[in-house]
């Protein structure tokens, strides 16, 4: 008989249920394979006998499994790899702006979706299959942008990591910080939007989701808070806004600047009654400048993204200078 293998749970696996680390670690093993071998009593932690696939595991931890665990039931691996041209692969490593083993930080352009959906067969989660590595698979979203905003986008590149950094943007433990050109300028310059929203539209298709107003106590209304500061503007035609939300809602920063009156340029779901800026792109004006949010294996992670080109066109049409909005965060309170 053949000897066991051993299994030891690291501090890069996280907390993590039984079945979902051996499917990591073994990418053809099945979720009934592991319930047989569970009911044989083939599969142990720390020596004894796991009782049921959702057993939970912590780093130190080992599991056994006999050898015919690792007999692939077809000749590949039973993984879909991702082939990108050379072109896409340059593309996509020249958006990394901080890598280190926990996280991959990217310059997400306007343009391209951050998931897939209906019809959808380019998004950056099935791109970063590129940065994959043997024992964890690809790097792992933490949170999301809409497909036309530009900006800050973070991966963890492990379970655990991705866990934390999950955990995190959940906790409201992160502080982003977003630009925008509007049209008009805000009054007062600093404050506070906070109301009830609901979901409109699509869910399964994102290009006809849409966000309206609605009321305390109304089924499925979510609250959103945003903090905003008018760096700078261009008369009263339009205005550099920085924006911090607050809460993580659907479309939240897009809705509250129509809801204000002061919608961003390019945008064509939410909109208010002022003229369009002329001589600006049709794209979306909304980057996510900057984010500090604590890193996996402590103190925080601080990085700052480059505006996309038609945001960089916008500023010099609108004199507006990067200057002005050196420290992204000098206007709000600062949350990690």
């Amino acid at each position: 008989m053949s000897s066991p293998i051993t299994l030891p749970v690291r501090e890069t696996d996280g907390e993590v249920r039984l079945d979902r680390f051996l499917r990591r670690k073994f990418t053809t093993l099945t979720q009934g394979r592991i319930e047989q071998m569970i009911r044989k009593g083939q599969i142990r932690i720390d020596g004894v006998r796991a009782k049921k696939a959702g057993d939970r595991l912590s780093p130190g931890a080992e599991v056994t499994a006999p050898q015919e665990i690792v007999i692939p039931e077809k000749k590949d691996d039973g993984v879909v790899r991702v082939r990108l041209s050379p072109e896409d692969e340059r593309w996509l490593r020249d958006m990394v702006i901080h890598e280190d083993e926990d996280v991959i930080v990217l310059n997400k352009p306007p343009g391209i979706a951050v998931q897939g959906g209906t019809g959808m067969t380019k998004h950056l989660d099935k791109m970063m299959e590129i940065f994959a590595v043997d024992e964890h698979g690809k790097p792992k979203l933490c949170h999301r942008l809409d497909k036309d905003t530009s900006g800050v986008l973070i991966f963890g590149r492990n379970p655990a990591a991705t866990a934390k950094l999950s955990k995190a943007f959940a906790g409201r433990k992160t502080t982003k910080v977003y630009w925008a050109i509007c049209l008009g300028t805000p009054h007062p310059l600093s404050g506070e939007v906070r109301g009830w929203m609901i979901k409109a539209g699509s869910a399964k298709n994102p290009d006809n989701e849409l966000m309206r107003r609605a009321a305390h106590g109304e089924p499925n209304a979510v609250f959103a808070i945003t903090d905003y500061h008018v760096i700078s503007n261009a008369g009263t035609k339009a205005s550099w806004v920085a924006l911090k939300p607050i809460t993580g809602r659907t479309h939240q920063l897009r809705f509250h600047m129509a809801e204000m009156g002061y919608a961003i340029a390019g945008d064509p779901k939410y909109v208010c009654d002022r003229e369009p800026i002329g001589g600006l792109s049709e794209q979306l004006h909304l980057h996510a400048r900057a984010i500090r949010i604590p890193h996996p294996k402590g103190g925080i992670l601080s990085v700052t993204a480059d505006l996309p080109p038609h945001m960089l066109k916008a500023f010099d049409a609108l004199g507006f200078q990067q200057f002005e909005g050196r420290d992204p965060f000098e206007h709000f309170r600062v949350d990690a």
